[in-house]
């Protein structure tokens, strides 16, 4: 990882046009693909934490198409940030992951979304990743995988990165008999997201938005538990008990439309469909 460097002089790390960091891929960076991909990172007041991912987005392997950063109304300089860094800057000023994500994912105009969080960290063949799973499976419609905690030292880090990933996981598939996406590390076809687009509850900030979006999402998924990035491990120590509340509201507020067992025997209608969930190498 290249050397920490102070929030207002990240400079320009993404599609600068002298150094073209994040943008389409070229000979020396990546490897050429026929699939673009647009990297939404929604942000609300991370000035402190954005720099870290936008110099992961840098160092990949493959560049994206562009990287697209949602200002979520933010008090801070989160949106200058972005922009100095060569970052396509939307706002969307109805406060809310859920809103600030699919304001992001409405403004891709590639094959591809993938999505991160302003304090992931994704590895530098995360992107070359993706795409190689979509380009040699043309019937896959999402991929997503697993978060790690950065800044935890050592076996309890790892301890605590599989107990939250596997709890998710676990309580989720029950409710979706799939297993969920993770938003900190998800990629879909385009023309996925405009299918589930018109049933998700994109303006609700009291529901959980990954849950959410896959009640509604169509298609054959993967959760590729090899397919890791970096997370912060805020989760662990903020609102624990108001992310209960808010994951249990999203399930109850599909039911009974879309109760397990109707989407078990087909009766909710569309829903994704999984392969058997990849097993790569343990986390880091």
């Amino acid at each position: 990882m290249p050397p920490e460097r102070d929030a207002a002089t990240v400079g320009p790390l993404v599609g600068a046009t002298q150094t073209p960091v994040l943008g389409a891929a070229t000979p020396e960076r990546g490897i050429p693909s026929h699939l673009t991909v647009t990297v939404v990172v929604p942000a609300r007041d991370e000035a402190t934490r954005l720099p870290r991912c936008l110099r992961s987005l840098a160092g990949q392997t493959l560049a994206p198409h562009e990287v697209v950063v949602v200002d979520n109304a933010s008090r801070d300089s989160t949106a200058e940030i972005a922009s100095q860094a060569g970052a396509r800057v939307v706002h969307e000023p109805v406060p809310g992951v859920w809103s600030a994500a699919a304001r992001g994912y409405d403004a891709a105009g590639t094959d591809l979304i993938a999505r991160c969080d302003a304090d992931s960290e994704p590895p530098p063949d995360w992107i070359e990743r993706i795409v190689r799973a979509f380009e040699e499976d043309p019937g896959l419609q999402v991929l997503t995988g697993p978060g790690d905690f950065y800044d935890l030292w050592g076996p309890p880090g790892r301890v605590a990165s599989w107990v939250y990933m596997h709890g998710y996981v676990t309580a989720m598939t029950l409710a979706l008999t799939h297993p969920p996406v993770f938003g900190s590390n998800l990629a879909m076809r385009t023309e996925a997201w405009r299918r589930a687009r018109p049933n998700v509850h994109r303006t609700r900030d009291d529901i959980h938005d990954d849950a959410d979006l896959s009640y509604h999402l169509t298609g054959r998924m993967r959760f590729d538990w090899g397919l890791w990035v970096g997370i912060s491990p805020r989760p662990l120590f903020a609102a624990r008990r108001r992310r209960w509340a808010v994951g249990m509201r999203t399930v109850l507020m599909h039911w009974p439309a879309h109760a397990p067992w109707r989407r078990f025997l087909g009766l909710s209608g569309p829903h994704l469909t999984s392969t058997r969930p990849t097993r790569g190498a343990r986390l880091r």
